[in-house]
C-alpha cells in the first residue's frame, strides 16, 4: 500500500480494512461441505493528516470461470448496541426520522451551507473493544451529496480516538462518497484496538458537502466479522517441488507501469533476479473497471507488453511475478472490491486468471502468479477474499500444475492479519505480505506538509526499531513455521525523504533474510517518491540523485547476494 500526491503516477494509498467471510458451497479440500470457516483481519488506522494524503485505498487482481457459491457472514456483537444509544446532532441540519418503521439518522444540508461538519455523534467506551478487530457497519443512502473539496470528506462514517495515552489522535472510517446512491448501501470500516484504548467519538453524516444522507440506525452495529477461531486447514503443511525448495533466493523490485529494455539492463547491473510486474491503472479510483469488454481490451494490451518484457529478460535471467493490480469491477464506494460482492465480477476474476495461466504457463521467465494485490474486504460478502483466491488457484491448477501461486491476506496484505489467515489445502502456494508499518513513518508528508518522523524513534506513541519491526512481522513468521509455508514480501518501502529510511529498509531486509523470505522492494522507476534513484525533501522537489542514495546502497548490498 502506497500513495503518491495528486497528479503523480498511481501508487498506493492507505486506510486498510478487515478481511473475512463465511464459507459455503461445493465440497473440496479447502471448502468441505460440512465445515464453514470465517476469516478476519485487523484494520489499520492513522492520523487525519495521513488520511488526507492516503485516502484512496487498495486495488486487486483477476482470474477464471467457476460456479461461485453464495456466502454470508454476520457480525458477532461486541459492546453496547449502537442502535439503542442516544445520538447527538451537530451542525444544525440533522434529525431523526421514522422511515418504514425504522429509525433513520437524516442530515439534509442546503447547497450554500456545505462548509463544516453536519452529523450525528456519540461518545463510545472503547474498553470492550480492546485487543480486538472491530467492524463498524451501517446502511446508508444519499441524494445529491456535493463533491467535497477534499477526497476524505463528503459522506462520513468515522471514529475519532487515541489508541493510547501517548498516541496521536486517529480517524479511521469509511469516508469520501458523494453523489446519489441507488437505494440503501452498506458502509463499513474496521479498527484493531490496542489494549490501551479508552474512549472515542463515532460520527455519521456529511463534512464539507451539501445534500441529503440517511443512515439506517437500526442497522448500525459493531462486532467481529471473523476471528482466528474460524480458521480451517489448521494442521496443513505446504509442500513444494524441489525446484522451488532449492532455488536461489529471490531478491528484486516492483516494476514500473511499463518495463523498458533499458530498465532490464539496469536491473541486471544491480544483480536483481525477480520483478513483480504490476498490471495496473486507475489506482485509488472508485467506480472504474465495470465495463468488462473495455477492461479486457486494456488488460490484453498490458499483457502484450508484459510478454515482450519477459522475452527480453531471458538474456538477463530475471524472473517475473505476474501481479494483476487492477481487478474487474474495481472498488465500490466503501473501498471494498466490487468482485467480492457481485458474481459477474467474481466470475470474471477467475476467468481472467484462466487466460493468464494459459498464456504464460510455459514461459521460462515466469516465477509465480500473484492472485490479488492487497485485497480489502471490510464487510460481509458473498464471494470473500479468501474463497475467491482459492477458486482462482484451483482454476489455475487445472491449466498449470507447476507454477507457484501467491495468496494474500486481507486489509492490504498486512502482517497483522496473519493470525486470522487460513492456508489453502494446496501445495506449491506461496504466502505474501506487504510491510509499511508504521504507515505514518513510511508514507509521511506525502503532500509536503507536517512534521518529519524519524526511524528509529517514537512513532504513534511507540518505540520503533528493528525489534518492533520483528514484532510486527511475527504473525507471518508464526504462519510460516506452523504451515511450512514459503513467504514472499511483495512490497516494502519508506518514502524518499523519511529520515532514517535507509535504516528502516535495512532492518526490514535483515529480518527477511534471517527468516528465508524472498522480497521485492517498492518500487523501481514508478513514482519518484519511492525511487532509490531520486532524492528530495517533499514531492515538489524530487530530482534524480547525482550519486547513489543511502537507500540504493542498502538495496545493492543485498542484491549482490544474487550473484
Amino acid at each position: 500500500m502506497k500513495a503518491c500526491p495528486a497528479g503523480s503516477p498511481p501508487r498506493k494509498a492507505t486506510t486498510a480494512r478487515t478481511r473475512c467471510s463465511k464459507r459455503s458451497g461445493a465440497a473440496s479440500k479447502n471448502n468441505p461441505s460440512t465445515e464453514e470457516g470465517r476469516f478476519c483481519g485487523t484494520a489499520f488506522f492513522m492520523e487525519e493528516t495521513m488520511l488526507k494524503k492516503l485516502f484512496s485505498v487498495f486495488a486487486a487482481m483477476v482470474f477464471a470461470v467457476v460456479t461461485l457459491p453464495a456466502a454470508e457472514a454476520r457480525l458477532r456483537p461486541v459492546g453496547p448496541e449502537l442502535s439503542k444509544l442516544e445520538w447527538k446532532p451537530a451542525g444544525g441540519y440533522s434529525r431523526i426520522e421514522t422511515v418504514d418503521g425504522r429509525s433513520v439518522l437524516v442530515t439534509d444540508v442546503p447547497k450554500d451551507k456545505a462548509s463544516g461538519h453536519h452529523w450525528f455523534e456519540r461518545e463510545l467506551d472503547l474498553k470492550p473493544y480492546r485487543g480486538r478487530t472491530i467492524t463498524f457497519f451501517v446502511r446508508y443512502r444519499c441524494t445529491d451529496v456535493s463533491k467535497p473539496p477534499q477526497p476524505y470528506n463528503g459522506v462520513k462514517f468515522m471514529l475519532a480516538y487515541k489508541p493510547g495515552p501517548e498516541a496521536p489522535m486517529q480517524w479511521p472510517g469509511s469516508n469520501g462518497a458523494f453523489g446519489s446512491t441507488d437505494g440503501w448501501q452498506p458502509l463499513a470500516f474496521n479498527v484493531t484496538f490496542r489494549d490501551t484504548a479508552e474512549t472515542g467519538v463515532l460520527s455519521l453524516g456529511l463534512q464539507d458537502s451539501s445534500g441529503r444522507i440517511e443512515f439506517d440506525l437500526d442497522s448500525l452495529q459493531a462486532g467481529i466479522l471473523f476471528s482466528p477461531e474460524d480458521r480451517v486447514n489448521l494442521d496443513y503443511k505446504v509442500k513444494y517441488p524441489e525446484r522451488i525448495t532449492n532455488h536461489r533466493r529471490q531478491r528484486g523490485v516492483m516494476s514500473p507501469g511499463t518495463i523498458r529494455p533499458e530498465d532490464l539492463k539496469t536491473l541486471k547491473e544491480w544483480n536483481v533476479n525477480l520483478i513483480r510486474a504490476q498490471q495496473t491503472r486507475n489506482w485509488g479510483a472508485i467506480g472504474t473497471e465495470v465495463d468488462l469488454a473495455e477492461y479486457d481490451q486494456w488488460l490484453n494490451g498490458k499483457l502484450d507488453n508484459l510478454e515482450k518484457a519477459m522475452d527480453q529478460a531471458k538474456e538477463y535471467d530475471i524472473k517475473f511475478v505476474i501481479d494483476l493490480h487492477t481487478p474487474p469491477g474495481g472498488k465500490i464506494s466503501s473501498s471494498n472490491m466490487r468482485m467480492f460482492f457481485e458474481k459477474k465480477y467474481a466470475d470474471h476474476f477467475i476467468e481472467v486468471w484462466r487466460r493468464i495461466a494459459k498464456r504464460f504457463k510455459d514461459h521460462p521467465q515466469l516465477y509465480a502468479y500473484d492472485l490479488v494485490n492487497e485485497p480489502v474486504q471490510a464487510m460481509p460478502a458473498p464471494y470473500d477474499y479468501w474463497n475467491l483466491q482459492r477458486m482462482a488457484a484451483e482454476a489455475i491448477r487445472e491449466i498449470d500444475p507447476d507454477t507457484p501461486i501467491m495468496i494474500e491476506s486481507n486489509e492490504s496484505d498486512r502482517p497483522q492479519t496473519y493470525p486470522y489467515l487460513s492456508p489453502l489445502a494446496m501445495d506449491n502456494i506461496i504466502y505474501k505480505v506487504h510491510m509499511y508499518f508504521p504507515l505514518t513513518y513510511t508514507h509521511q508528508r506525502l503532500r509536503g506538509e507536517g512534521p518529519s518522523s524519524v526511524y528509529p524513534g517514537v512513532l504513534e506513541g511507540e518505540k520503533w526499531d528493528k525489534e518492533k519491526i520483528r514484532e510486527t512481522l511475527q504473525p507471518v513468521r508464526d504462519f510460516q513455521l506452523r504451515h511450512n509455508a514459503k513467504i514472499y514480501v511483495g512490497e516494502f518501502s519508506a518514502i524518499a525523504w523519511a529520515p532514517g529510511a535507509e535504516k528502516y529498509i535495512n532492518d526490514c531486509i535483515e529480518i527477511f533474510e534471517e527468516y528465508g523470505w524472498d522480497w521485492t522492494y517498492h518500487a523501481f522507476r514508478e513514482w519518484s517518491g519511492w525511487s532509490v534513484e531520486h532524492e528530495g525533501t517533499n514531492p515538489s522537489d524530487l530530482k534524480p540523485a547525482k550519486e547513489d542514495t543511502p537507500r540504493k546502497k542498502v538495496l545493492l548490498k543485498y542484491f549482490s547476494r544474487n550473484r
